[in-house]
């Protein structure tokens, strides 16, 4: 399904990785409330943790989606998801990940893909170092949310092949 709106500036994906199912319809309403529109969010059976489902859909609305569509999601326990917002006119994407175990990690993303660390970040990892080049690395790797990724990426195997919708906010 797709709707239109030429306003549309920044795109997206939500990935709940894993829900308790009780949560479905939950999960759904707050997506609408966000993006203004019905979701018609289909929910898959999560092969890695039984029990549990995973969805997924992509989405068209105003910059500073991603960021509100994270806070809709994030109040929900026992939910794993990711939140992307692709780089648009002027301004950097986002990733937002969030487990259980580990709670949000936010990640400024390049029009590739890739995590991007800002100067200032860097300045203070060094400065923080105090010159351990252990210390260097594991502070690097909690900014490009190594963690995260690691924790994730079972239920994000999990999750191949699964259908996938765009939504667009329209007005």
């Amino acid at each position: 399904m797709s709707v239109g709106s030429a306003r549309a500036l920044a795109r997206g994906v939500v990935f709940v990785h894993s829900t308790p199912t009780a949560l479905c319809p939950h999960i759904i309403w707050a997506l609408e409330s966000v993006l203004g529109t019905r979701v018609p969010f289909e929910w898959t059976d999560q092969p890695a943790a039984y029990g549990l489902k995973r969805g997924e859909i992509s989405w068209a609305a105003q910059p500073g989606t991603g960021a509100r569509l994270t806070s809709a999601l994030r109040s929900f326990t026992g939910v794993r998801f990711e939140i992307t917002e692709e780089p648009s006119a002027g301004l950097n994407g986002s990733r937002w990940c969030h487990t259980p175990r580990l709670g949000l990690h936010h990640a400024w993303m390049a029009p590739n893909g890739d995590v991007m660390i800002h100067e200032e970040r860097l300045k203070e990892v060094l400065a923080q170092s105090d010159g351990s080049h252990e210390a260097v690395t594991e502070m690097i790797e909690e900014l490009l949310g190594a963690a995260w990724d690691n924790e994730l990426e079972v239920f994000r195997y999990a999750g191949e092949g699964a259908p996938v919708r765009w939504l667009h906010k329209v007005g």
